[in-house]
């Protein structure tokens, strides 16, 4: 599909291009997810949550639970991100999207000025610092994060400098935070 060859490069050409085939297959839940993603790559939350949760009522075998749950945090409902962890559905998922969810939701509970709660979410279970891949950068780009929101300024320099090591395609900031801390 077209949409997702510009995603990277062009998220609005991408969006556009997944509008046009919604017209023609609307009825299709791999369409619909389509529409949904390039609309959250746009930041047009509303319009990404409705299309992810139309192609999982279609029945999307894809894991969008943590893109739903960050489209409700997009659109001011945080604790909606946080209740929708709770689900069955939540519980069933493993690896980089159980830890793309938990991402998330530490968001969420920061959103809330529940910092520490975010801090134990993301440490648990315990982060392995040897890991790499963009989903290890940004978790502990996460935990760094809060850590120097909760004052914590040395921890969170030492996780920025894991999350730089971990991010290997250049998806975080997490070098210029190190020099920022420095």
């Amino acid at each position: 599909m077209a949409a997702g060859e510009r995603l990277a490069d062009d998220p609005q050409a991408a969006l556009a291009h997944a509008q046009a085939a919604k017209t023609r297959a609307g009825r299709i839940a791999a369409v619909r997810e389509a529409v949904g993603i390039a609309a959250y790559h746009c930041g047009d939350w509303a319009q990404a949550l409705a299309e992810l949760r139309a192609a999982r009522r279609m029945g999307s075998r894809s894991t969008l639970l943590p893109l739903i749950a960050d489209c409700e945090r997009g659109v001011g409902r945080p604790e909606r991100a946080i209740e929708l962890a709770r689900s069955d559905e939540a519980a069933q998922l493993t690896g980089d999207d159980a830890d793309e969810l938990r991402i998330v939701v530490a968001g969420a509970r920061s959103d809330l000025g529940q910092h520490e709660q975010a801090l134990a979410l993301l440490s648990s279970p315990p982060l392995d610092p040897a890991r790499t891949g963009q989903t290890a950068a940004r978790l502990f780009y996460a935990y760094a994060e809060t850590l120097l929101t909760l004052g914590r300024k040395s921890d969170a320099l030492q996780w920025f400098i894991h999350a730089a090591a971990a991010d290997v395609d250049g998806a975080t900031d997490a070098e210029e935070r190190i020099t920022e801390l420095s």
